[in-house]
């Protein structure tokens, strides 16, 4: 008699955790691009809609001083989400927060296509869509291999 079974999967390498360190690579890149605008890089044309060219404001550095923490932490949850944690974080957390992530990438990359900096619009748009798609990717998954049997 013969039984249906589902083909085995080739790949014996997850590939949440992988996504997940690509993804937070990506936040790292957006994190050090906001500590260059911090620290008073002349890089205000591909910012805040490029409407400060070279050094942005004093007042204007102090968001970006802000969203340099936002964005490292968004690494540390992505890393956590992926099994990969450095910074060990609720299951709850990281999986809500991948989400809300998910939510500001979304609106991120909308706003992105939208400026009138085409630095912002052929640049960091479509790296934001990239990082919205991992993001995807990574909030659907489900639990990486060690974790799930551990939950069992």
């Amino acid at each position: 008699m013969l039984t249906k079974t589902r083909p085995r999967h080739t790949n014996d390498q997850p590939t949440r955790p992988r996504v997940a360190v690509v993804l937070a690579v990506g936040c790292l890149i957006v994190t050090a691009f906001q500590a260059a605008l911090t620290f008073g890089a002349p890089l205000g044309a591909a910012a805040m809609g490029g409407t400060n060219p070279g050094q942005l404001p004093d007042a204007i550095r102090l968001v970006t001083g802000f969203q340099t923490a936002v964005w490292l932490f968004a690494a540390l949850l992505v890393l956590a989400r992926g099994g990969r944690a450095l910074v060990p974080l609720p299951e709850a957390v990281s999986r809500v927060g991948t989400w809300v992530l998910v939510g500001l990438l979304g609106l991120g990359a909308l706003m992105q296509f939208a400026s009138s900096s085409p630095w912002e619009r052929f640049g960091w748009g479509p790296f934001t869509l990239v990082l919205l798609i991992l993001g995807v990717v990574l909030a659907r998954s489900g639990l990486p291999p060690g974790r799930a049997a551990a939950q069992r």
